[in-house]
């Protein structure tokens, strides 16, 4: 009965904690897109597919996907150089947007469940301060 009664607790405790991330999740992304429209949809384009050979695609993106950390970086402190993309190298400047660590979360949290991508990890803001410049 005790067992019974852990586990019944612990999956309503589980079900909570679910719940209460989709929806952090789901204010997150709200507040991201609001963020995606005033700082990125220039160059990203409003379907997040980029500019071909000039802004890499967010939409599908695998650098997205495969170096979240060094996405994160790249919104935080600017990027520049070479970098490839769905098998297509970019080389172009993305100046450092000037966004506090709360709105980087929020965007990328936006971005990484947009347009057919899918993230199961959340960005904390935490996770966005622990990110230093290299």
């Amino acid at each position: 009965m005790k067992t019974f009664l852990f586990m019944y607790f612990a999956g309503i405790t589980g079900l909570f904690l679910f719940l209460f991330q989709d929806k952090e999740l789901e204010e997150s992304m709200r507040r991201g897109s609001e963020i995606y429209q005033d700082f990125c949809i220039t160059c990203h384009q409003g379907s997040g597919e980029g500019v071909a050979n000039t802004f890499p695609p967010l939409a599908g993106s695998d650098y997205l996907l495969t170096y979240r950390e060094e996405s994160i970086r790249g919104i935080k402190y600017g990027q520049q150089g070479e970098l490839m993309v769905n098998g297509v190298m970019y080389n172009n400047t993305m100046p450092p947007m000037g966004l506090e660590d709360e709105e980087i979360a929020d965007v990328m949290n936006f971005v990484l469940n947009s347009w057919g991508n899918t993230s199961d990890e959340m960005v904390t803001t935490k996770v966005v301060e622990s990110i230093l410049e290299n």
